[in-house]
């Protein structure tokens, strides 16, 4: 199961692997069936689909409040308590922003007793990193111990130094660095963490009040540096309800395959709104991209 899980983080996902792919999470499947037969119990999934526009695995020390941020902003349910090792799997949970849904995954504590295996292949998989740490305590102090933590699993948050052997085997990763119990801030614990922290600004909040939970979804996704392009047939509305999400600097061609896989190859020209433009017709498949968009795709 370790080596399978190992494949499929290191995987590439193209069409080239998705046979591959569908192969390897079958045999998970069976292997994850087989091992909860032999225990008497289904144990917690391994690999967790990804869904929506994207994957953010929610890590930190334990007793930082990952499992109430989880709760406060998602619709899972996690186990939410004041002592610490409260979480033993990963639970994923769907957080709205504005008409786009992000996954986050509460993950058990970066303690070396709780560390289990899939955890490391699963934090590879995400698409960034929420980085909890909770400001009653030295907000210093805990950064270096999850940053200790995760390099040891491979895994470097992006912008941070590394030596040439570390940096060949290990996964870089975008990331939020999210102060929690802002309500129990009574010793500069907030500004410590400002100021070691002045080129990944971090965002303070209660996970418990709902301090600051608005700010953070929209750092969330200002971090995932994607963009939302709406998409319309010609004479139809525009679904606004559900736009394409796309990585930043994604150009036509690629907003068109989304609709459909070989919608890009008979695609005729584009009309585009949006964006600060007037309405014009493009036939540039690499125009690029921009947020909020609207596109009425000819074919």
């Amino acid at each position: 199961m370790a080596a399978l899980e190992e494949m499929l983080a290191i995987m590439p996902k193209h069409k080239g692997t998705d046979h591959l792919r569908a192969e390897l999470r079958s045999r998970m499947a069976k292997l994850n069936q087989q091992l909860g037969k032999k225990s008497g119990t289904q144990r917690a999934s391994m690999a967790i689909e990804k869904e929506g526009a994207a994957q953010i695995a929610v890590v930190g020390l334990p007793n930082s409040g990952k499992s109430q941020l989880v709760a406060s902003m998602t619709n899972a349910s996690p186990a939410v308590a004041d002592y610490p090792l409260t979480t033993h799997q990963a639970l994923p949970g769907m957080m709205e922003f504005e008409d786009i849904k992000i996954q986050l995954i509460d993950t058990p504590p970066l303690a070396p007793q709780t560390i289990q295996w899939w955890l490391p292949p699963m934090l590879r998989r995400a698409d960034a990193l929420l980085v909890m740490v909770d400001l009653s305590h030295d907000p210093l102090a805990q950064i270096a111990q999850i940053k200790e933590q995760l390099e040891q699993m491979k895994v470097l948050l992006d912008g941070e130094e590394a030596d040439a052997e570390t940096e060949a085997v290990a996964w870089r990763k975008k990331a939020l660095i999210v102060g929690n119990k802002i309500d129990l801030d009574n010793g500069g614990n907030r500004q410590a963490l400002l100021d070691c922290c002045q080129g990944r600004p971090p965002v303070a909040i209660s996970a418990r009040e709902g301090t600051g939970l608005g700010e953070l979804k929209l750092k969330i996704y200002q971090m995932l540096d994607i963009i939302r392009v709406y998409t319309k047939a010609p004479g139809q509305k525009a679904d606004l309800a559900d736009p394409v999400v796309l990585p930043r600097g994604s150009t036509l061609q690629e907003a068109a395959a989304t609709v459909h896989k070989d919608f890009a190859a008979g695609l005729k020209f584009a009309r585009i709104w949006g964006s600060g433009k007037h309405d014009s017709i493009m036939d540039k498949r690499d125009h690029i991209m921009e947020e909020v968009d609207m596109v009425d795709l000819h074919h």
